[in-house]
């Protein structure tokens, strides 16, 4: 392998293993803020389940990366470094600042704000970003519906319930949050895949996209090992600042979750793993009542969530620009 794919390869796995820091708070922090289980237990567990989803569930994710965004023409070894490192920078400064922002639109951005400045925004395939923009924009709202609607299924099939109820929503967790888990797993690892094979096939080290086992389970065990070292300062932003939450809060938010992270990823859709959450969170929360939920802490999240893909796009084409004036690629 050349010098600057391995560089590249590095990278990548990098940006998964911050993937899994950024967004171990997403699956954890209910549990742990309900107090269901210690931290160190959620994680380990979590960590566990992250690693079994690609092998689980396929790499659907990963072909819609390598195959539906850019014309191949238009890919090579700059346009992919500039895309995952705007990525992993646009992540060094939300994880800093404790904004709970999105890992997929950083790459997402990245990757097309590379192309555009590289090649043009004809090499663009349009039909492809329609689909990956619908998935990471509707996923949101879809998460905010059935966490609502969920909480109140529930609340009505356990309304004559003593409080003792409780225990089982609070162990109940651990199985919605290895749901969680996997379909995060499943979802964000292979993106990083879908970078890695991309790279493979510009290199002439692949004839055809189809993501080698190697790079399966170095991506799984990235995501993994981010996830055990948690992401302290997201796991408060989630797990508290909504408002206080309940072993019933934090189960059903995970069911939520989990369902449309899950169904994304099997159809081939790129989620953000964090916007699903928070929005689940928040679903659970109003049907509760909508003055329970901070709406403040919301707009602010939703701000970051916006930022995300335009400031990585133009991060992206700042240092395409750089490395091609410096003759790299």
């Amino acid at each position: 392998m050349t010098t600057l794919l391995i560089i590249l390869i590095v990278l990548a796995l990098g940006f998964d293993f911050l993937n899994g820091i950024h967004d171990s708070s997403n699956i954890v922090a209910t549990m742990i803020s309900s107090r269901a289980f210690s931290p160190r237990v959620a994680l380990t567990v979590t960590a566990v389940a992250e690693f079994s989803g690609p092998l689980i569930f396929g790499v659907a994710v990963a072909n819609t990366i390598g195959n539906e965004i850019a014309v191949a023409s238009a890919i090579n070894i700059t346009v992919l470094l500039a895309a995952i490192a705007a990525a992993i920078l646009w992540n060094l400064l939300t994880w800093y600042l404790g904004l709970p922002s999105s890992s997929s639109h950083a790459l997402i951005g990245g990757f097309i704000g590379a192309v555009v400045i590289g090649a043009g925004w004809d090499k663009i395939m349009l039909a492809g970003l329609e689909k990956v923009l619908i998935a990471l924009f509707t996923s949101p709202i879809i998460g905010f519906a059935f966490g609502f609607a969920i909480n109140k299924l529930i609340r009505f099939l356990f309304s004559q319930s003593t409080p003792k109820v409780s225990w089982l929503f609070k162990r109940g967790q651990i199985v919605t949050a290895v749901a969680l888990a996997l379909s995060h797993g499943t979802n964000d690892a292979q993106k990083t895949m879908g970078i890695i094979t991309l790279a493979l096939v510009t290199g002439g080290y692949l004839t055809e996209f189809k993501v080698p086992l190697w790079v399966i389970l170095s991506s799984a065990s990235m995501i993994a090992l981010g996830t055990t070292l948690g992401g302290w300062r997201l796991i408060r932003t989630l797990g508290a600042k909504f408002y206080k939450i309940r072993p019933l809060d934090g189960f059903n938010a995970q069911l939520a979750s989990a369902v449309v992270i899950l169904g994304s990823s099997i159809l081939g859709g790129p989620v953000s793993t964090t916007q699903v959450v928070s929005t689940s969170i928040m679903g659970v929360g109003a049907a509760h009542r909508f003055s329970k939920v901070r709406w403040g802490v919301a707009v602010d999240i939703a701000v970051a969530w916006l930022l995300t893909i335009p400031i990585s796009g133009l991060l992206a084409a700042g240092i395409y620009w750089v490395l091609s004036k410096v003759g790299v690629g």
